[in-house]
């Protein structure tokens, strides 16, 4: 999504047809405005430091909601937490081995995934690289 504009954020959970709580209101301009791809303890830790209306469980709730409406993105990143981003773009990412900080890589196909004999009887409908190395803060 990208822009914290209020007319837009309200806009996108109506074009969606999710209902917009307050809860989730903060939820996502807190994901718009820190594109770090935070877990869902790290939200609720911060939208509750000025005003403690939520939840843990109504935090995570809220993040899968707006997940499968297409609002927000959860990335998973193998053995840890799940993570969160208001960026629906179609894109990769690049984790730190160091600090675990986890960046958006603009995206490029990978020509080989999209061979049928590759894939064999398998449908693919999506996929994403996740490319780990040292970012250039901890390089």
């Amino acid at each position: 999504m990208g822009s914290s504009s209020r007319p837009e954020i309200l806009a996108a959970f109506r074009d969606r047809k999710v209902r917009c709580t307050p809860q989730r209101y903060t939820i996502l301009d807190y994901l718009n405005r820190n594109p770090k791809h935070p877990t869902a303890e790290e939200i609720y830790k911060a939208i509750n430091r000025t005003d403690p209306r939520a939840s843990l469980a109504t935090v995570y709730k809220s993040l899968h909601a707006m997940a499968s409406a297409g609002l927000i993105r959860e990335v998973t990143v193998e053995g840890n937490a799940a993570r969160f981003e208001s960026n629906i773009e179609k894109h990769h990412h690049f984790v730190c081995e160091r600090c675990g900080k986890v960046e958006d890589i603009h995206w490029f196909d990978v020509p080989a995934l999209a061979r049928r004999n590759r894939l064999g009887h398998r449908t693919m409908h999506q996929y994403e690289v996740v490319i780990r190395g040292l970012c250039s803060s901890c390089n």
